[in-house]
Formats: structure tokens, C-alpha cells, sequence
């Protein structure tokens, strides 16, 4: 009996070995397990937030577009824009063609006019120098003008200036000596 009584009272001991264990297994499994549904609780409750707050994907890449669109026409120049642009500069281009074409016609009417009346007028004899004088000067004034009109491509036409001058920004008097004729 006291064999039996030794190996039971072993199995015993074992059995509640085993049950401490067991029960240390457990007690770890359930911290775990706790720990574990917290962290899933944790994930719920970050998935719930980002469904609220996240933004609509096809609305994003429409931003995305939008923006890109509007930062690109910021550096470049309508088309349509560009082309009226250029239209008008022609159009403007046009009429001072055609004004400096009438202008021309004009002074040739002119001339023509006082070339006739010169024939007319100045047939003497004694008013031959003077009608080779005026005619010169005439012809001067056409060339000048020519050459004022077809030659000035400058920003400014450079000109003797009154003697008085005045600052350009300011209007004030200057006393400055003049150089040259």
C-alpha cells in the first residue's frame, strides 16, 4: 500500500507540477491575449479615424491635376492670347505702313506741287540761283525726313538740347555747359 501510496502521492505532485504549469501557460496566454485585443482595439480604433479623415482618392488626384494644371499656365502664355496679341501688333503694323505710305504720297504731291509752281514762277533768268538753292534745300529736307523715318530704329533720336536743361525724373534746372555743336 505504501508503494501505492508513494506513486500516487508522486503522480500527485506531478499532476500538480503540471497544473502549476498549465496554469502559468494560461495566466501568460490570457495576458497575451489581452494585450493582443488591445492592440486590435488600438488598430479599430486608428482604422475608424483614417475612414473619417482619409481623402477621397479620385478627389486627390483631381487636386493633384488641378494644382499641376495651375502651376504650369503660371509659366507659360495662352495661345489664344499670344495669337490676338500678335494679331493687334500686325494690325498696328498695317496702319503705320499705311500711314508712312500716305505720308510719303503726300510729300510727292507736295513736291510736285511746288515743283510746278517753280516752273511756273521762277522761268527769269535772274532767279535761277535761287531756284537751284531752294530746290537743294527742298531735296535735303526730303532726304532727312527719309532718313529719319527708314533709318531711326534707336529707343531715342539724339538731338541737340536746349540750353536750360531740365533732370529727366525730377524737372529740376540744371546748369551744364554744352559739349560740342
Amino acid at each position: 500500500d505504501q508503494e501505492l501510496a508513494q506513486q500516487m502521492e508522486a503522480k500527485f505532485v506531478q499532476i500538480h507540477k503540471d497544473y502549476e504549469k498549465l496554469s502559468f501557460a494560461s495566466g501568460s496566454l490570457q495576458k497575451d491575449s489581452q494585450e493582443k485585443q488591445k492592440a486590435i482595439e488600438m488598430l479599430f480604433q486608428s482604422l475608424e479615424k483614417l475612414q473619417k479623415e482619409k481623402a477621397d482618392e479620385q478627389d486627390m488626384l483631381e487636386a493633384i491635376d488641378t494644382k499641376a494644371d495651375k502651376a504650369a499656365l503660371g509659366s507659360k502664355v495662352d495661345c489664344s492670347q499670344f495669337e490676338e496679341n500678335m494679331e493687334k501688333l500686325d494690325e498696328r503694323m498695317q496702319d503705320l505702313q499705311s500711314q508712312i505710305s500716305d505720308q510719303e504720297q503726300h510729300w510727292n504731291e507736295v513736291q510736285q506741287k511746288f515743283s510746278d509752281a517753280m516752273e511756273e514762277k521762277l522761268d527769269r533768268l535772274e532767279l535761277k540761283a535761287f531756284r537751284k538753292r531752294l530746290e537743294e534745300s527742298w531735296n535735303r529736307s526730303i532726304e532727312d525726313f527719309e532718313k529719319r523715318v527708314t533709318d531711326d530704329s534707336g529707343a531715342g533720336i539724339k538731338k541737340q538740347l536746349p540750353v536750360p536743361f531740365s533732370c529727366l525724373s525730377c524737372d529740376r534746372m540744371l546748369s551744364m555747359q554744352v559739349p560740342g555743336p
